[in-house]
């Protein structure tokens, strides 16, 4: 079985910056790329960024600029730095991951539990 535990939320005023940390643990063979999504209030869960295993990278347009997402592979770990923060970026945010656990055996998406990030005006 595979785990995606984030970290790093909270509560930050708006122009902050906060530093999510998404740590995937259990039975892994392979991780392809690894994603932050966030769903605020009454809204859809919205795709924020995404990594692949080298490193290429690509952003919801509202980021752009304001968010990195990066990966420590070693560590099977994702990283989301978000700066320039908004009011308009509270939300949940939850990791995915594409993982293999064998060789034989094909991808899975595997979730996070989430982590509330609130901004304040």
């Amino acid at each position: 079985q595979v785990q995606l535990e984030e970290s790093g939320g909270g509560a930050v005023q708006a122009g902050g910056s906060l530093r999510l940390s998404c740590a995937a643990s259990g039975s892994i063979f392979s991780i392809n790329l690894m994603r932050w999504y966030r769903q605020a209030p009454g809204k859809q869960r919205e795709l924020v960024a995404i990594i692949s295993s080298g490193g290429t990278t690509n952003y919801v347009d509202s980021v752009k600029g304001r968010f990195t997402i990066s990966r420590d592979n070693a560590k099977n770990t994702v990283y989301l730095q978000m700066s320039s923060l908004k009011p308009e970026d509270t939300a949940v945010y939850y990791c995915n991951a594409d993982v293999k656990v064998a060789a034989s055996v094909g991808w899975s998406a595997y979730w996070g539990q989430g982590t509330q990030v609130t901004v304040s005006s």
